[in-house]
């Protein structure tokens, strides 16, 4: 008899190469950027000094970290519906396995708004009770022409 994931790993195999949608915006202020710097303790005067941001930096204001914009890929992808829920039936848990490429191609100015685009790359049967899920993650800065960051990411969707 099939494991879930096995039951699940046919749907997922469909939906390879597929966009999967995309979500809400978020804006991205100066109070989120310094809790970020906070919390990483990255306090370069690019994402924290307004002042000399607007003196020194080229981009004359300050801008969210690159790791900022990475670390928010959960929260906006959370918005996108998913695909077939049939893939998730008898999910216990996902978790975060890793990336495989990260580029930041435009920086997120202080104020600007971002969403994510989801697009499943690959999935595989890892193991009877685990898929690994491989997609392309593209954050948009809302009126900008290139992406704040595309990202391929990798999920484990743990059965029971």
């Amino acid at each position: 008899m099939p494991t879930n994931a096995e039951k699940a790993i046919e749907i997922w195999k469909k939906l390879e190469g597929k966009p999967e949608g995309t979500g809400e915006w978020l804006l991205v202020d100066q109070a989120r950027i310094n809790m970020f710097a906070d919390a990483t303790l990255d306090h370069q005067f690019i994402h924290v000094d307004p002042e000399k941001a607007a003196q020194f930096s080229p981009f004359k204001v300050t801008i969210a970290h690159g790791y900022l914009t990475l670390s928010l890929i959960p929260h906006l992808q959370g918005g996108i519906p998913m695909a077939d829920p049939k893939g998730y039936e008898g999910i216990m848990m996902g978790i975060n396995y890793g990336l495989d490429k990260v580029r930041f191609p435009s920086p997120v100015k202080v104020n600007s708004r971002v969403r994510a685009h989801r697009e499943l790359m690959t999935a595989e049967l890892v193991n009877p009770s685990t898929i690994q899920l491989k997609q392309k993650i593209t954050i948009e800065i809302e009126n900008e022409p290139k992406p704040a960051c595309v990202a391929e990411t990798l999920v484990r969707l743990i059965f029971a």
